[in-house]
């Protein structure tokens, strides 16, 4: 299969033995041996045991390939994962509690955090530097300003 890297360390893909192949659209994630790899102009051809026929390559078009969280590369300095931000606890910048990140949906402006607080009522928290104040992925704590009227939504 060809893949359209989106990694700053393409050439990693030669060090998998596994990777997990994700349909977005089913939200459905499978775990795959890395048979080969090897580089291909910008591109990346990957293949995968038992998958030795066009057709069942045809079967995994247009999934994603993620790496098991400890393959990750580190975060630049100020950076995040977004997986990194489930469980955290969202805060308003005067300490009121919101919840804790439970899942993040895509939308075509800017993703939007999905933050459940202990009553089990979901918020959609839009990620955007004007309402994120603070992510502190080690203390597992992200600080918000929501404009009037968000967290009543």
């Amino acid at each position: 299969m060809r893949v359209t890297p989106l990694t700053d360390d393409p050439d990693r893909f030669h060090r998998l033995a596994e990777c997990v192949l994700w349909d977005a659209s089913r939200n459905e994630r499978e775990t795959r041996r890395i048979a080969t790899a090897r580089r291909h102009g910008e591109a990346v051809v990957v293949s995968f045991e038992g998958c030795e026929s066009a057709d069942a390559a045809a079967a995994l078009a247009g999934r994603m390939i993620a790496l098991p969280k400890s393959e990750a590369l580190p975060a630049p300095e100020g950076r995040f994962y977004p997986w990194q931000l489930e469980g955290c606890r969202v805060v308003t910048e005067d300490g009121t509690d919101v919840g804790r990140v439970t899942g993040i949906e895509q939308a075509p402006a800017q993703d939007l955090w999905i933050v459940t607080d202990a009553t089990g009522a979901e918020r959609l928290i839009p990620a955007v530097p004007d309402i994120v104040m603070d992510v502190d992925i080690a203390a597992r704590r992200v600080v918000i300003r929501p404009p009037e009227g968000l967290l009543e939504l």
